[in-house]
């Protein structure tokens, strides 16, 4: 590693001291950075070319410079002739100008050890490139090591050279003398240049029309840097001492031999015998078969062999060289065009430009960098040009690369980026926006690419902004997602808000909806979802933009819409546009399958939450219920009586103690026997309702002191009798308080019974879920013929089974009324047991239940055997019965005729609440 380090030292210290000795102390390094030696050229390749740059302005030239210590090994007055020939050459070429001349940016500077003067930038000299390496440095370029000429460098050079020796002849009225490949100059662009008018000869009478030249004869004796080169020489100069303008076209047909022969001459001549030389190359000439021509192409084959003629009168002259079919290339005319760009106005020019990118795809990228951009960049100063000019350079940078493009095209369009008009520059830049993205660096595209992409979405042209939202997804992935978030989606949308466009904004709409992949799914969520909301317009399109939007975000796997977002805004939005009148048949087919499948995923989202909560729920209350199993297993073991001294006794409602019943026995199943999942939904809805009816207000019977029944014996048909005489004497809606020894506290409920109370029944209905019609009598109560007639057959207000529709709630036991027989027959109530069937009914096994058809047609059947004699019975007189069953007898009044023992009366839902067996015994015991 250190050795190649030193090796890198020592190289970099050579040059360093080769460029430092070589023009230390010359004047040009007052004005100009000198820097690497890139080439050599000139007269035996003698001056070195360096790149260098001009210290005042930057601008970039070469620098040649002849060192003098090439010919140290010459004699002083040698010296003096050499150093004389070169300052002529370059004083020469310093007055003339023109296109095909090289162009001298510095005259030439002598110092004590080299002669330096600056030209334009150049690339190497056309003797480098065919390999003569002669005065180059160490190691060798390789910019010239790997340089090939491409066909149309070729042509086009050589026609260089033709322009530039018709521009000497014709107008200058000089032949150069000494054309060769050594003096001419490729330049950076590549064009070809001729330099080196060591031996040029002015023309003795510029104002005839035939010039002459007057000509040295050749001393051998000069050193060779005072000669020109023999080899390109034309015959006459050695033979008859003569030349004119035809022996620089003997000269340039040697160039273009050596061109396609890859720089070998076409004769080798022997400086030492010089006159033999060219007496056998004479021979040579005059006999030139085809095939010492063969390299050559064959359209200019013939050119090549007039120009190599041995008599100067043949030779085709400079301007006719011009004109010949090899050079009308489309390549070749499109380069001269080009050079002669400056000479056209900007029709001429728009039109070349136009047709120009059929062109470029046919020519090298050398030579489309090197030849054509520079030309092209330099017309972006005409603001009329650049719409013509920009699509041809961004044509030459999508074959560029990165770094190519950077270095050499990026600085020139900068400017651009910022030109408002014309209005095509805009529209050209947006359909190579991908280009751009690609091989722009990241600084550029935020501060000069993308500012260029919001002033189009800003722009008052309509086309521009629908072309630019049509553009925008072809290149969304390429720009930055701040950039995005921040800067491009809130013009998007103002564009789409603000336009009166509807071209616009649904254009805005689909390109909303194209770059939504490349955008976070929340911010899609709170931020485009809620922004479809704020769109005024209706139209069809739109409104399809709107569900496109909706679906992508519905349907894309990284996006997707929760369940409270479909719920709560997007359904809600979606399901009234759904109906807009200006839908069709298919757009609205369109917006219902969206909208079913979104039901389905937010039904099927929710279903499995809550059947996962469900399961949760049911893993803790199978680990409560397995808690609760030694609890429950006692509260089994209990008798009837200690529920009834629970009920009594501590006032606690009945719902509540069926409910814990019900759970005691749930919890001994669960014991028996593992549940399914189907019995543990069930058994969590009963246990729902089980704590519903918990949170209810409990029934608290008031306090009352129980009067002990008097043993005595009662004729009950007397009773019966003068209960209903006076309920005949009260309003029909009126009910009879009974006298204070009554027996039961506990309210009692049945049918045909009138039932009056203190206590609020709406309240007390609302807590046993009985109908609001049925009245509780807490002091006792009365009852009779008289008394159930009008109630039960009276009007709405009336209390009876005619209003009793008992609607329990789901799930909850019927409870069938308790037996008040006891308050009526003190005697049965002495010489039999407690009747205990309600209470059986309420807390033991359920028994079968009568219905209220049943039991009112049974009622019905006792009421008429009680009170109305078979027909033809001789006590049918209803006299003795009194007025209640003179009512009864009355037409119309009977089963048959009275409505209220139609069976639609009877006819009861089937949640309607019935009687035991037991209330309808005690009712038989009763009644008799």
């Amino acid at each position: 590693m250190e050795s190649m380090l030193n090796k890198l030292k020592s190289t970099v210290t050579k040059v360093t001291a080769d460029v430092t000795s070589a023009v230390m102390g010359n004047p040009v390094t007052r004005e100009f950075d000198v820097g690497r030696h890139i080439a050599s050229g000139g007269n035996g390749l003698a001056w070195k070319i360096f790149n260098g740059t001009k210290k005042s302005t930057k601008q970039e030239v070469a620098v040649f410079v002849f060192d003098k210590k090439l010919i140290d090994k010459y004699q002083k007055f040698e010296k003096d002739q050499i150093i004389d020939s070169l300052k002529r050459g370059v004083q020469q070429l310093t007055r003339l100008r023109h296109p095909r001349l090289l162009t001298v940016q510095h005259p030439l500077e002598e110092s004590r050890d080299c002669l330096a003067f600056c030209t334009e930038p150049v690339c190497a000299s056309l003797a480098n490139v065919l390999g003569s390496w002669d005065n180059l440095p160490s190691p060798l370029p390789s910019d010239i090591k790997e340089y090939k000429l491409y066909d149309v460098e070729t042509k086009y050079g050589l026609l260089q050279v033709s322009e530039g020796l018709s521009f000497l002849h014709s107008s200058v009225k000089m032949v150069h003398g000494n054309i060769t490949p050594e003096n001419i100059i490729l330049n950076k662009s590549g064009a070809w240049k001729i330099m080196g008018f060591d031996f040029c000869i002015q023309s003795t009478n510029p104002s005839e029309q035939e010039p002459k030249f007057p000509c040295k004869e050749w001393d051998p004796n000069l050193p060779s840097l005072c000669l020109p080169n023999p080899e390109y020489l034309a015959p006459e100069y050695i033979l008859s001492v003569s030349c004119e303008t035809a022996s620089d076209m003997y000269s340039l047909g040697a160039v273009m031999y050596a061109v396609f022969n890859k720089g070998k001459p076409i004769f080798e001549v022997n400086k030492q015998d010089i006159y033999k030389s060219f007496s056998r190359q004479l021979d040579q000439l005059s006999r030139l078969s085809s095939s010492t021509l063969e390299n050559i192409p064959e359209e200019v084959r013939e050119h090549v062999k007039l120009l190599l003629n041995v008599a100067p009168a043949v030779r085709p002259d400079a301007d006719q060289m011009t004109k010949i079919p090899f050079f009308d290339d489309v390549g070749a005319m499109t380069l001269q065009y080009f050079d002669s760009l400056f000479q056209r106005d900007n029709l001429q020019k728009s039109q070349f430009f136009k047709g120009l990118p059929k062109v470029l795809p046919k020519l090298p990228k050398r030579v489309i960098i090197q030849r054509i951009l520079p030309c092209l960049t330099s017309e972006f100063v005409n603001p009329d040009m650049v719409p013509f000019v920009l699509p041809n350079v961004l044509l030459i940078a999508e074959e560029c690369t990165k770094e190519e493009y950077i270095k050499l095209i990026l600085p020139d369009l900068g400017p651009v980026f910022k030109q408002q008009e014309p209005i095509q520059i805009l529209l050209i830049f947006l359909q190579k926006m991908d280009l751009l993205l690609t091989k722009t660096p990241p600084d550029e595209i935020k501060n000069s690419v993308l500012p260029m992409v919001y002033r189009a979405l800003e722009a008052p042209s309509i086309q521009i902004q629908e072309l630019c939202l049509n553009i925008i997804p072809t290149f969304a992935n390429l720009i930055d997602y701040p950039s995005m978030k921040n800067s491009l989606i809130p013009r998007i949308k103002n564009a789409c808000l603000q336009t009166s466009s509807l071209a616009v904004r649904v254009n805005s709409l689909v390109c909303l909806g194209k770059i939504l992949e490349y955008l976070d799914k929340w911010f899609v969520l709170d931020d485009i979802l809620p922004f479809l909301q704020q769109i005024p317009s209706k139209e069809p399109a739109v409104l399809m933009g709107i569900l496109g939007i909706y679906k992508c975000t519905f349907t894309h796997k990284k996006l997707g819409i929760t369940k409270e977002q479909l719920a709560g805004k997007v359904l809600p939005h979606l399901i009234p546009l759904s109906i807009e009148n200006n839908l069709n048949l298919n757009q609205f087919n369109s917006f219902i399958c969206v909208i079913r499948d979104m039901l389905n995923r937010l039904e099927a989202e929710h279903k499995t939450k809550l059947e996962q909560l469900h399961v949760m729920q049911e893993q803790q209350k199978s680990l409560d219920i397995a808690n609760q199993m030694s609890g429950a297993e006692e509260a089994r073991s209990s008798g009837t009586g200690n529920q009834i001294d629970k009920v009594f006794n501590n006032g606690t409602d009945l719902l509540t103690s069926g409910s814990d019943s019900k759970e005691n026995e749930m919890s001994s199943i669960q014991r028996k026997a593992s549940l399914t999942l189907e019995e543990k939904q069930k058994l969590a809805k009963e246990q729902e309702q089980a704590q519903k009816l918990k949170s209810q207000q409990p029934l608290k019977p008031q306090a009352t002191t129980v009067t002990p029944p008097v043993k005595q014996t009662k004729d009950l048909t007397d009773t019966l009798i003068d209960n209903m005489a006076s309920l005949t004497s009260r309003p029909i809606n009126q009910v009879q308080v009974a006298s204070s020894n009554s027996f039961s506290s506990v309210p009692s409920m049945g049918v045909g019974m009138g039932f009056s109370s203190p206590i609020d029944n709406t309240k007390r209905n609302m807590t046993n879920g009985l109908n609001t019609n049925m009245g509780f009598q807490t002091a006792g109560f009365t009852m009779g013929a008289g008394l159930a007639t009008q109630n039960f057959f009276s009007g709405p207000s009336a209390t009876g089974a005619t209003k009793m529709n008992m609607v329990p709630p789901a799930n909850m036991p019927n409870y069938s009324p308790m037996n008040a027989a006891s308050a009526i027959t003190p005697l049965t109530q002495q010489n039999r047991p407690p009747d205990m069937s309600a209470l059986d009914n309420l807390f033991g096994p359920q028994k079968p239940k009568v219905s209220m058809k049943q039991l009112a047609q049974q009622k019905s059947s006792q009421w008429v055997n009680q009170f109305v004699p078979p027909p033809g019975s001789p006590n049918a007189s209803s006299a003795a019965l009194g007025p209640q069953m003179n009512m009864l007898a009355q037409p119309g009044f009977g089963i048959q005729g009275n409505p209220f023992f139609s069976p639609q009366n009877f006819a009861q839902p089937a949640n309607t609440m019935t009687n035991s067996s037991s209330a309808s015994n005690d009712l038989k015991d009763l009644f008799g």
